[in-house]
């Protein structure tokens, strides 16, 4: 029995079936399996510019396959473009939309499975978040990487134009370098090119079995891509008919296996959020601190910017995620058991990839050579951050600094700040009421991190934020800092000038503030008005969770 039935089955659906016959549905078509095909193509973003073709192969080949496919759109926000202005607190909650928008459809519907197609940032967890609330058989396709830029010689990615800016402001390069690495940073279609937030959660999906080996890393523009789709449409037909369903595959295994695979690649921060929050939706027991237990154990393999060399492309010719996942299989670090919407185990999946990356590259390294002998994305706690905060350490050189507090209410107030060469080495960046609530939606801090990064002070100024950090950023950053400020959390007491210590290495977020003045200052603050009421901002902010939950709109408290 397919759960279509409910629309296509008896004489009292003959007005169901009409609808259905106008859309392309004839006689033979009514005992066939629906699949939705959530097509994410806009052109709002190069990340998604490319997503109608692939959804089109994906519909093609659903059909051959016995399936009747129907398509309908999800929207998605640019991070690169609203970076750094009010539309970037629409990104975080456009994860939930997409959420919402696919759970609609399909439940609607009733469809008997679905195909997510996505490419910027929000659209891997926001799929993930509906196929998890259903649980109907399901398969997420990644639109694909953007190949590298090129200027002189180098390769370039989105994160070296925001970097440029801040070049251009110390003096290091004039305004034509400036509009050069503009014009070359983003040579065509596809999600941002180094291991930045898209490639970090397509990488996970793939680990957790819900994307097809080497799809994740894939590039967009190459037609293995447009392959990949038509065989992930006949893999649902397949899923469908043996009833596989997300929540058979994302078991707490699975999340850890994901969370291993992001700390050899040396993902996204974002990460920590989004599977935080798809494991909650799915009723799965993790929690912020199992990404420290598990950094204890995995170390960084990969050598990815943003903080190293090479771009994602350069991963997936080196042998993708497959390679990696082996690398950590062999060593005891992956549960091979863990199941695929292939109906496969990852350690057969995983029996024809070779033990040891090729020598021939340095992409990837093997586990006795590798780039960082710990995972790269640490859990801070302190005064500051009783609920945790997440670091990104790989590529710090400086994994500890004490300074004085720069106090920002926002994330203008202090990229004006940076830009005007306010900002001393030694400094310690405190932006804040830009958390799931306060902000509301969190916003990314690439713009202020990148004209640091820029200036020169990459390794002698530290960031700490309740809002986020993009996956493109790197150097002594801490982000999700909870509890945030809108909701009485520490970080909304700091005062300028107060001394703030940084201690990657001893999992430390401290304001040096005796507890008593902290009282003193606690009792004198109120709570702000907030800064939306009505429309989707509004309603986020009163629904959402906090970031050390992974900010969701899914949870029963």
């Amino acid at each position: 029995m397919l759960r279509s039935d409910a629309v296509t089955k008896g004489i009292q659906r003959s007005p169901n079936r009409a609808m259905l016959r106008a859309v392309g549905f004839g006689d033979s078509d009514f005992g066939k399996p629906i699949l939705g095909i959530a097509n994410g193509y806009s052109t709002i973003t190069p990340c998604n510019v490319g997503l109608n073709d692939l959804s089109k192969r994906a519909e093609e080949a659903a059909r051959k396959a016995g399936g009747m496919p129907q398509m309908f759109g999800t929207i998605t926000v640019s991070d690169g473009i609203s970076m750094g202005t009010e539309g970037m607190k629409y990104s975080l909650v456009s994860r939930e939309v997409i959420a919402d928008a696919i759970e609609t459809a399909c439940n609607g519907q009733s469809m008997d499975g679905v195909l997510a197609v996505g490419g910027c940032d929000k659209n891997m967890p926001g799929a993930m978040l509906a196929m998890a609330r259903m649980n109907i058989p399901s398969v997420f396709v990644y639109g694909g990487t953007i190949k590298p830029g090129k200027l002189g010689g180098c390769d370039l990615t989105v994160v070296s134009a925001f970097e440029a800016v801040g070049q251009l402001t110390s003096g290091k390069i004039d305004e034509a370098q400036l509009t050069a690495v503009e014009k070359n940073a983003c040579p065509g279609a596809g999600s941002c090119g180094g291991m930045f937030t898209a490639n970090t959660m397509s990488a996970a999906i793939e680990t957790m079995g819900l994307s097809l080996p080497y799809s994740s890393t894939m590039a967009a523009e190459d037609e293995e891509k447009a392959d990949s789709a038509a065989r992930s449409a006949e893999v649902l037909v397949d899923a469908v008919k043996a009833n596989i369903r997300p929540l058979d595959l994302l078991t707490k295994e699975a999340f850890e296996n994901a969370i291993s695979v992001i700390m050899a690649v040396g993902g996204s921060t974002n990460a920590v959020l989004h599977l935080l929050a798809i494991a909650r939706t799915a009723g799965v027991d993790l929690s912020i601190d199992d990404f420290e237990r598990i950094r204890q154990r995995v170390p960084v393999i990969c050598d990815l910017k943003p903080s190293g060399r090479y771009v994602t492309v350069d991963l997936h010719n080196a042998g993708g995620i497959p390679q990696v996942m082996k690398l950590l299989l062999d060593a005891g670090l992956l549960h091979g058991d863990c199941r695929t919407v292939e109906g496969k185990s990852l350690k057969e999946l995983l029996a024809d990839v070779p033990s040891q990356p090729s020598s021939g590259q340095d992409v990837i390294r093997p586990l006795s050579n590798p780039m960082y002998a710990k995972g790269h994305l640490a859990i801070l706690k302190g005064n500051l951050a009783t609920e945790g905060s997440v670091a990104k350490i790989s590529g710090v050189k400086t994994p500890v600094l004490t300074g004085p507090a720069r106090v920002f209410e926002s994330e203008e107030d202090c990229l004006a700040a940076i830009l005007d060469k306010q900002i001393k080495a030694g400094d310690v960046v405190v932006v804040r009421y830009e958390g799931p609530v306060g902000g509301p939606g969190m916003r990314e801090m690439l713009a202020p991190t990148s004209a640091i990064v820029g200036q020169g002070l990459g390794d002698k100024v530290a960031l700490i934020t309740d809002g986020r950090f993009s996956g493109g950023t790197y150097g002594l950053v801490v982000g999700h800092v909870a509890p945030e400020a809108a909701v009485g959390g520490t970080i909304g007491l700091v005062q300028e000038g107060d001394s703030i210590t940084v201690d990657a290495d001893q999992l430390l977020l401290q304001l040096n503030v005796d507890e008593a003045e902290l009282e003193r200052r606690r009792a004198g603050w109120t709570k702000p008005q907030p800064r939306y009421r009505n429309g989707i901002l509004g309603k986020y902010a009163r629904l959402v969770s906090s970031s050390s939950r992974g900010a969701t709109t899914d949870h029963d408290d």
